[in-house]
């Protein structure tokens, strides 16, 4: 078989177009033939991502709103958050697909294709004499052959193992306006769990983006989903009881569903790179996304111009990573512990800049320590000497 590009983008999702922008940035990739596949024209304003960074990165010119004050509620404790030196930033999907579309426009070596890849082709088992190619089979049944093949799809559901967790964030979003000025463009609500924790832990964040409009979202991370009308009734009720905001228009609502399991997934298979959700980029702990596909998707980058495998391993801090998500999630599953009081108790013991670098995996074995000191011992070492004996 024939090589017919480069590098393959099968999902033009954020951690596919993530890359490509990477790509297209750097002299490095300038004359590589590159295809981007998916069926999704990227038109619709799907999403908004929220994450915090200490310096600009690639995605600064279309950060939409940015915070250095963040606000922290429960009943447990309650407090503003001291972030330095973070900054917490948002930027919404349709702002983002159309600056990397715009930006790429003018590569005559970038292409796109807007339909459906079907599966992966397996260079190992079926392309004949090669080991150097890997495929996609696009729904029309044409067969596709690049060096590389990046892929944020999951073609099937996942499944867990019973020592696996599998947990959903699911959550719903209202960006409103007000008929009066309500809110302090210059701080937003992180978590506020003074809601309703009797599906599992339940909360609001609201970020305001001017003095009368702001994203209103629910979030839960449970096993199970819920009834979409009981996301509209906590929307409305947090609205008019905990905002008290009485007359306001909806603008954009988005909804959405991010896997946070311990499930492990793949960094390769062959020269097939799986990247986004399908490489395992969505934290297991919390669902955050956007800043683990930024470090995928640059190391990928620097492994490629270095002639490195892109197989490589996830190292020490994704491992450590994983094993105190898997313990979170272990008390989450047994309901040993509701999660506004773990999150309470972490916050109200540590400074929040710490709690975001552990929530990144950047943080040191010592901030680790403090933190875990900050949760009940009783409760969350039996959770831990399990995940260790199952990594055993």
């Amino acid at each position: 078989m024939n090589k017919q590009y480069d590098y393959i983008i099968a999902g033009a999702g954020c951690a596919g177009m993530s890359l490509l922008m990477r790509m297209f940035v750097d002299p490095f990739f300038a004359s590589k033939k590159i295809l981007v596949v998916d069926a999704d024209a990227k038109q619709q304003n799907d999403r908004t991502w929220c994450f915090w960074e200490t310096k600009p990165d690639l995605f600064e010119p279309i950060v939409y709103h940015q915070w250095n004050k963040l606000d922290f509620y429960s009943d447990h404790y309650s407090s503003e958050l001291s972030i330095n030196p973070y900054t917490y930033k948002m930027i919404k999907g349709i702002d983002f697909y159309n600056y990397v579309k715009t930006s790429v426009s003018v590569s005559p070596n970038i292409e796109w294709r807007n339909t459906t890849v079907k599966r992966l082709i397996d260079h190992r088992f079926e392309i004949e004499a090669s080991n150097e190619l890997a495929g996609v089979e696009l729904a029309d049944g044409e067969t596709i052959f690049a060096e590389y093949v990046f892929s944020s799809i999951l073609f099937e559901p996942i499944k867990t193992k019973p020592s696996e967790y599998h947990f959903l964030q699911h959550f719903k979003g209202w960006e409103i306006k007000t008929a009066v000025d309500c809110f302090d463009s210059s701080r937003a609500v992180f978590m506020d769990f003074r809601v309703g924790q009797e599906a599992g832990t339940t909360f609001m964040y609201v970020l305001p983006t001017s003095s009368n409009t702001a994203l209103v979202e629910y979030t839960l991370f449970t096993e199970e989903l819920i009834e979409d009308e009981a996301y509209n009734i906590a929307l409305e009720k947090y609205i008019s009881e905990t905002l008290q905001i009485t007359e306001y228009e909806i603008l954009h609502e988005e909804k959405g569903v991010i896997p946070m399991t311990t499930k492990p997934f793949p960094n390769a298979k062959g020269r097939h790179i799986f990247i986004g959700i399908a490489g395992g980029q969505a934290k297991a702990s919390s669902g955050y996304a956007f800043k683990y596909i930024q470090k995928r998707t640059a190391g990928i980058v620097a492994a490629m111009k270095q002639g490195k495998h892109l197989a490589y391993g996830k190292g020490f801090q994704h491992a450590k990573g994983q094993l105190y998500d898997s313990v979170l999630l272990n008390v989450l599953h047994n309901r040993k512990m509701g999660g506004d009081a773990i999150f309470a108790d972490i916050f109200k013991g540590m400074k929040a800049s710490k709690v975001l670098a552990f929530l990144d995996n950047e943080s040191n074995l010592w901030t680790d320590l403090k933190i875990m000191n900050t949760v009940p011992t009783r409760i969350f070492l039996p959770a831990a000497l399990h995940e260790l004996k199952q990594l055993m």
